[in-house]
This record gives C-alpha cells, structure tokens and sequence, in this order.
C-alpha cells in the first residue's frame, strides 16, 4: 500500500511519512499562512493523523473518528471529469468552522475536522479517489478548500434520462403529456415511419448538391399520415385522425393590439400556437392545415402500455437541452449554440465546455449549510445528502433586455453557431435556471472571463433502474 501524505496548504509537495502507513489515505491540514513540515516521527507539525502507526492502530483510530463524525454531514462540491479521470474536490467554506483544519481523503469517504467539529461524507457507490494523487490545495475566502485529485474508478456514462430521438420507434403506441401538468395532449398513437429531419439550413445547400434548379424551392418536409419527424427541438405530427389536438387560441385582445399596428406577422404566429387546454402552457404550433410541431420540452411521449409519472420541470428542461447540446457538438463538431425563442429572439448565447462531467454534491448538515445547492431542492429530495449526476459543462450570456446585443448579433451571423428554438416562456426559465445553479457555485467558479458558468444536469449518475427512461 502506499505511504500516507501530508500536502502543503499551498500546493506545495507532497511529503510521505517515515515508515508510511498500511492504509491509502490523504490527511492534509490547512492552516492559513502555514506550511506543513514533517515533524519527528514522520508526523507534519500540527498535523493530526500523519504519524506512523502500525496498521491496527491506525484502522481502529479512523474508524473511532468517523463514528464521531457520524452526526454530522460535510459539505463538498466533486466535479469529476471521465476523460481524464481526474477530479476537482471543493470543501465548501461551511464545513470549516476554524483554522487549523485537517482534511482526510480515503478512496470512498471525505473527513473534516476543524476545531471541535468533525465531518465526515460517504462518496456514492461506484466513485473511488486516488489519494495519494491530492495536489495543488488551496483555500479561497467565500469558496473553501479546492484541491485535485486522480481516480481509481468512476461509475460508466449511464442513459440519459429522457431521449425522445433513441426511444420513439415506429410500431409502437405512445400517448403524447403535456410536460407542465401532466394532461394527455395525443391519445394512443402508432407511427409508421418515424424520421430524422435535416438542419433547418438544409434547404440553403441544395444548391451546392444538384446542377440543375432546385428541385425542393415549392416543396416542404412534412409528415404524411402514420410519420413523425424529428427536428434538434421539436417533432412534426400529421394531425389528421388524430384522437386530440389541443386548443389553438387567438388571444383576441393581443391580436387586436398588434393588428392596430399592422403587426400581421405576429399575429398569424398568435394565431398558430398550440397550447395546453388545462394549464395553457405553450406546446408547439401549426405548421399546416394537418401538420403540428410539439416542442421537445413541452410534452412528454410515453409508451401507452406502461404507467406515466413526471419529472421536475427544472431536472427536466435541463435533461433535453443537455442532450440536444450533446448530440449536436458530436454530429456536427460545433460547441456555440444560440436559444431563441419563437418569437425570433435570441435569449442565450451557450459555450459548450464539455459532456463528460459527473457531478458528486453534498449538501451538508443543516447547521453547515448556508448556501444554495447546484443540484436544488428538486434534485436533491429524491437523492439524499448527497448527489450524482452527469452534467454538461457550459458557459452562458443572458441576451435579454438587450444585453450582450453586439456579441449575440455577431454569434447569430457565424456559421460555427448552432440555433435552438424553443418556446420564449422556456427560454426565460432556463436562463432563470442558469442564473440559480451558477448562484449556487463557490464565487470563484461562477464566471470565467465575460461569461457565466455552470453545468447542465443531464440524467442521474447511478444505477437505479427506474430512472426515467423511454423505451
């Protein structure tokens, strides 16, 4: 087994005890303006755990230490990332309560002990630290103590939560929901056909593609009877026969207001809205006289033959849009995106960092805990203390109220930026979901440069066999 090791609290080397210690662990103490040095015996100065003891000794004192810390959950952020199998481990500032404090870090458990407190968290099954490869430790005001480490092993990517492209087949019964409330939008549905649509700028390169005009100028895609198309955000449906189409209102009084000002564009788009007759939630609009488009956020398609349960608005908007992130930086190679809404606008400008983020949290004791957490209420009711998720890494621009106009201009005319439309109400709740998981952060990752930051939680990082899932 390898030595324990004492690090600097400043990123200095790590210095491995005399006659090393028959467990692997990382015990480190912070103390601010300090430096550790190996103290007679192999023991840092002032360090509490880094003394070269026989092994019974050693598992027996750990193991009476976190019986002690049992009460008491530690506050952390783990970000860990599966290319690399490297991680980024954030003590939050909560769970050091005074200075000295010492940082134990075995394979699957995280200890803190400052002053008379002690805490101690248990990583999820699956997630097991490298601790002799801790380095770089520092604290900063406000965030806590980061540090880094590599990993012995970290659960496999697992399916996203809901994917409407892997799972919707043809010969198949589905019944569409409205996402918001849970009405049946579509009754008992079978598709024929179900088919990928091309970019929306598709039509552009038809000319790049035939020598002779071209052939589709008059012509569209639209599904025929049994077809479903599949757009980056939204579905097409050919309504005829279709068991329920939902309400189309023409909000007589915006209509009214808008025509006074010879607005017929936005009129007919008012016109054309489909939205749902419980909660009059916006789900898509007419294409045509028997063709309808349901956005990817605003219904949920299930299979008829099994039991429909929901999932939180918030884990579920953030579930799509990761996914449609994920899937577009792969089949296309672009990692800036614009999320505009129907009404033509651009709401978000999105810098996609990466997709193979894990994210561990921990809340904390309630006593700890003063802060927000990223996973929120929502995500952590049904996980626990402590979380796992698999996230996309992003930063982000708020485009609203005219902000950031010239960069957003400048994105909406570069051929490297991918569009995603959603509905406009969607678009302000995810840059109000933004807005609160990048609150959320330690100060020091919530911007880089101009932009924000945060991660996309895109489908729970476990096992569990009932996640949400079609197909």
């Amino acid at each position: 087994m390898a030595p324990a090791y004492g690090c600097c609290p400043r990123g200095g080397p790590a210095l491995p005890t005399s006659g090393g210690r028959k467990e692997q662990r990382c015990e480190t103490a912070a103390r601010a303006g300090q430096r550790r040095r190996p103290a007679a015996g192999g023991a840092a100065a002032g360090g509490r755990g880094c003394t070269a003891r026989p092994a019974e000794e050693a598992a027996a004192s750990r193991a009476g230490c976190w019986s002690r810390c049992a009460g008491m959950a530690c506050g952390f952020l783990l970000e860990i990332r599966r290319g690399t199998q490297s991680a980024l481990l954030v003590i939050r500032e909560a769970s050091l309560r005074n200075l000295p404090a010492d940082i134990s870090v075995a394979p699957g458990r995280l200890e803190v002990r400052s002053g008379a407190a002690c805490e101690a968290a248990a990583l999820p099954p699956g997630v097991s630290l490298a601790p002799s490869s801790c380095r770089g430790l520092r604290r900063l005001p406000g965030d806590g103590l980061h540090l880094r480490l590599q990993l012995r092993d970290a659960p496999s990517a697992p399916e996203l939560v809901y994917n409407v492209r892997e799972s919707l087949k043809p010969q198949k019964n589905y019944v569409f929901y409205c996402q918001s409330c849970g009405n049946v939008v579509v009754k008992e549905r079978k598709f024929l056909r179900v088919l990928p649509l091309p970019s929306e700028n598709w039509s552009a390169l038809v000319e790049e593609w035939c020598c002779h005009p071209n052939p589709f100028a008059r012509s569209t895609l639209l599904p025929q009877h049994g077809d479903c198309f599949l757009g980056d955000t939204f579905l097409l449906l050919n309504s005829r026969n279709q068991s329920y189409v939902p309400e189309s209102p023409k909000c007589s009084s915006e209509t009214e207001h808008h025509a006074s000002q010879n607005d017929s564009t936005l009129k007919s788009k008012e016109n054309t809205r489909v939205i749902c007759e419980r909660c009059k939630s916006t789900l898509g609009e007419t294409v045509s006289s028997d063709t309808v488009k349901y956005y990817v956020t605003e219904v949920i398609i299930w299979p008829s033959e099994e039991s429909f349960s929901t999932l939180p608005r918030s884990q579920f908007i953030q579930s799509v849009v990761a996914q449609c992130l994920a899937e577009l930086s792969s089949a296309k190679s672009t990692f800036r995106f614009t999320i505009k809404g129907d009404d033509g606008r651009i709401y978000i400008l999105i810098w996609l960092l990466n997709s193979d983020t894990l994210l561990v949290e921990s809340s904390g004791s309630s006593s700890s805990h003063s802060v927000f957490t990223l996973f929120g209420d929502n995500f952590m009711h049904s996980c626990g203390p402590s979380g796992m998720w698999n996230a996309v890494k992003v930063l982000y621009q708020p485009c609203i109220k005219n902000r950031n106009k010239d960069l957003a201009d400048a994105w909406e005319n570069d051929f490297g930026v991918h569009p995603l439309k959603f509905p406009s109400e969607t678009c302000l709740e995810l840059l109000l979901m933004l807005s609160l998981s990048t609150a959320s952060l330690p100060p020091s990752l919530q911007r880089m440069n101009s932009f924000q930051f945060t991660w996309f939680l895109s489908s729970k990082g476990n096992t569990n066999k009932n996640s949400f899932k079609l197909g």
